[in-house]
């Protein structure tokens, strides 16, 4: 299955780059050995090849396991450095030990199994272990040859290639996995600060209210055990104090829950912005009614909370339609990651507000990987909408 996300996409991209080199492996070997050998040459060839790709899926759980995403993979790291020992050993017979051919493809395996290891590894033991393999290749010829040892010290440039391009590449995916968390981070903070505005402006409403109210009673009931006669302007006072703070708290929630369209437009844009998610709006809301206006705010206001909440998008579509007597908002995100319509009050109280409205919610998956959630209004002239609720 390819990924959805854009990380997870930037991730196999930046991988594949280095699958590439192991490919070249049995090719690089494949040029050195010497075909007369028969049988030997082409066990030689089977093994450079295994060696190959077992050192490729050995390079991706190592860097899943220096990524924090799987286990060290210790019986791959066996697996490889068996068939690399054996791929050596296979070329002797059907190399030149003193022409530079199996100094070659020695340098070629060694360095396909340093660039595999190289993340579980300390730089270090890879340097250490580079230079016993530039050894154990170029001894042969260097024994035979001292004068070679200038000639040879150049194989050395081939694993600090790979190895620099594949350290490159290992750093580059880390920090991009890092940034998709701190942006899941910023969004998980971002709705969290609202809930505690809320929780703050509760406690502020209802907390000094329910201590007056608690007060009065109180006095109302010891008042009331005298029979005092001004327990009862004590418990009128109380009544009034509850229905004042009633009305403080439907302010609070009205504060909440009611949306003027503009501002949800503008505050979507810039929360989506904020957790790296590329916002687009297309239409106006220009000569929507006022009960219109409200209740698209509302939507936009839940629909980009699940956008930052069940999703791991990249980009996100938010489309006004008009038609005569009718308006339809559209608003549409990547990386879903083929999830349902998530089952919690969000989006049944969006529906619940819209069929007070009279008007409809659609939401679900698309494929490949996106989610869409249309509202669609009946919107009369802002005049009329005025004068049916006068």
């Amino acid at each position: 299955m390819m990924p959805t996300s854009r990380p997870a996409r930037v991730d196999l991209t930046m991988r594949a780059s280095l699958y590439v080199l192991f490919a070249a492996v049995p090719l690089g070997v494949f040029g050195q050995l010497d075909a007369a050998g028969g049988m030997l040459a082409l066990i030689a060839a089977v093994l450079a090849a295994a060696q190959g790709l077992a050192a490729a899926l050995l390079m991706h759980q190592s860097i899943d396991h220096r990524l924090g995403k799987g286990p060290k993979p210790r019986i791959r790291v066996v697996v490889t450095v068996v068939l690399t020992v054996a791929a050596v050993a296979a070329a002797v017979p059907v190399s030149d030990l003193t022409d530079g051919s199996w100094t070659f493809v020695t340098t070629v395996l060694i360095a396909s199994l340093l660039v595999a290891l190289d993340p579980l590894l300390s730089t270090l033991s890879v340097t250490t272990i580079a230079l016993l393999g530039w050894l154990v290749a170029t001894g042969p010829v260097i024994h035979a040859d001292g004068s070679a040892f200038g000639r040879y010290l150049g194989l050395l440039a081939i694993p600090l290639v790979l190895l620099s391009t594949e350290r490159f590449t290992v750093w580059t995916v880390d920090v991009i996995w890092q940034l998709d968390d701190a942006q899941h981070v910023k969004a998980e903070l971002a709705v969290a600060e609202e809930r505690l505005r809320f929780a703050r402006d509760l406690h502020d409403v209802a907390g000094r209210t329910l201590s007056v109210v608690a007060l009065k009673a109180e006095l109302a009931a010891q008042l009331g055990k005298r029979g005092r006669p001004e327990a009862v302007a004590e418990m009128l006072e109380v009544r009034r104090i509850a229905q004042d703070s009633l009305a403080e708290l439907r302010a609070v929630v009205s504060g909440l829950r009611s949306a003027r369209l503009d501002e949800e437009l503008a505050g979507a844009r810039s929360l989506l912005d904020a957790a790296g998610i590329t916002c687009r709006v297309i239409g106006d809301a220009d000569g929507l009614g006022p009960r219109a206006r409200s209740t698209l705010g509302w939507a936009i206001r839940e629909a980009t909370t699940n956008v930052l909440r069940h999703s791991r998008a990249g980009e996100c579509t938010i489309e006004l339609d008009r038609a005569a007597g009718s308006v339809a908002l559209t608003m549409t995100n990547d990386g879903a990651g083929g999830v349902t319509a998530p089952a919690g009050n969000g989006l049944t109280g969006l529906a619940e507000r819209v069929r007070e409205a009279g008007g409809t919610v659609e939401a679900g998956p698309l494929p490949p990987d996106r989610f869409r959630v249309v509202v669609r209004l009946q919107d009369p002239s802002p005049a009329s909408e005025s004068e049916a609720v006068a």
